[in-house]
């Protein structure tokens, strides 16, 4: 089975940063670790899948091709990517109740 190399934008690590201090504060070191351990299986999922996420249908053309999916156990977070060849390109990590489309 073929894996895709995986890259994360900046603004993406951001986010998955600034969800763990978020958990860290809210709760316990339990939390982060399985906070930090979903994102890490879904990103391994997404390279082994990558057509495995829905096709977002947002209006800016730019945005065209986006997919998402769920983070394993988060399910409310989402990981926004884009799939070339050989490679897949990680955009965001957002709660899906956002204004999602504004944030890109």
């Amino acid at each position: 089975m073929r894996q895709f190399a995986i890259h994360l934008s900046e603004a993406s690590a951001a986010d998955v940063i600034d969800q763990s201090d978020w958990y860290a504060s809210q709760s316990d070191t339990v939390l982060v670790q399985r906070w930090e351990l979903a994102v890490s299986t879904t990103l391994l999922r997404i390279t082994e899948f990558p057509t495995a996420g829905a096709r977002c249908h947002f209006k800016a053309a730019d945005l065209r091709g986006v997919r998402r999916i769920a983070v394993d156990g988060f399910p409310r977070l989402l990981v926004f990517y884009r799939v070339d060849k050989t490679s897949v390109l990680i955009l965001r990590v957002l709660h899906g109740a956002r204004d999602l489309e504004s944030l890109f």
